[in-house]
């Protein structure tokens, strides 16, 4: 059985501040040892399950978070970023049993979360089909293209009621939650405590319908933070613009809403 699992930062126990989640910053140091502890902890809990491999794509920021030493001798990892339209999910392919999610985040525009966004601080809202969406609804739209199931995902409350909601049978676990500019949070030990549980109890079960609906059309609309950056995405191909600030593009294939995603979004 093999595993994927996508590792974001913004939704790690115990994180509140852009700074921990910035390389930059001397507070990144601790929030990248917690985020690779989160990670391991599910590696574990994919492994009492049964997993032979774990795929473990680092998608935070630089894709180069994870301390490496620290993942286990069944476990590769996806550094960086290739330019591939899965972006998050890069590495995910039709032979995986299920997708993980850990360290995500609630959706931009949302206030449970003090580091809440999708995909990147220029975009105010991305709407797929009319609703508010997350960076885990592309994902694990993304990972049902494969026909892989999303079984287990650690974040903030936002984020998990979402994914709940979204994804039948979905088992997730929540982190912290966000009020203005500080979170409260389960301790870090606590978090990987109920991941590594969490993880093997889910993949333990029935999961193969732990799958979001899929729709029959897809049109996506990003609202930017500026008319500048609207601009220059309606030179996209097939994109048009949708009010002062905002971008849509729309397909039947939703492969070709994570390319247009890819050049849309910079």
């Amino acid at each position: 059985m093999k595993v994927f699992i996508s590792a974001d930062i913004e939704g790690t126990a115990g994180i509140a501040q852009w700074d921990e989640a910035d390389r930059n910053h001397p507070d990144w140091n601790e929030f990248r040892a917690l985020m690779t502890a989160e990670v391991v902890a599910a590696c574990e809990g994919a492994r009492a399950a049964g997993a032979t491999e774990v795929v473990i794509k680092d998608a935070h920021s630089s894709g180069r978070n994870l301390i490496l030493d620290r993942l286990p001798d069944y476990a590769r990892i996806v550094r960086g970023w290739s330019g591939h339209p899965d972006e998050m999910m890069y590495g995910i392919d039709a032979g995986f049993a299920a997708a993980i999610y850990t360290g995500y985040h609630s959706k931009a525009g949302t206030e449970v979360n003090p580091l809440a966004h999708t995909s990147n601080m220029c975009i105010s809202r991305l709407l797929l089909n009319g609703e508010v969406a997350s960076e885990f609804t592309f994902n694990a739209l993304c990972a049902a293209g494969y026909g892989v199931p999303s079984v287990f995902l650690a974040g903030d409350e936002g984020i998990c009621a979402e994914a709940r909601a979204m994804v039948p049978g979905l088992a997730a676990v929540e982190t912290l939650d966000g009020r203005g500019h500080a979170t409260t949070s389960i301790s870090p030990a606590w978090s990987r405590r109920l991941i590594r549980e969490g993880v093997a109890a889910a993949l333990s079960g029935d999961f193969a319908q732990a799958l979001p609906a899929k729709a029959e059309h897809y049109e996506v609309i990003i609202e930017f933070n500026t008319p500048g950056e609207a601009y220059r995405a309606s030179w996209y191909p097939g994109a048009r613009t949708h009010g002062l600030r905002a971008i849509a593009f729309e397909h039947k294939d939703f492969s070709e809403i994570l390319r247009a995603l890819l050049f849309l979004k910079v």
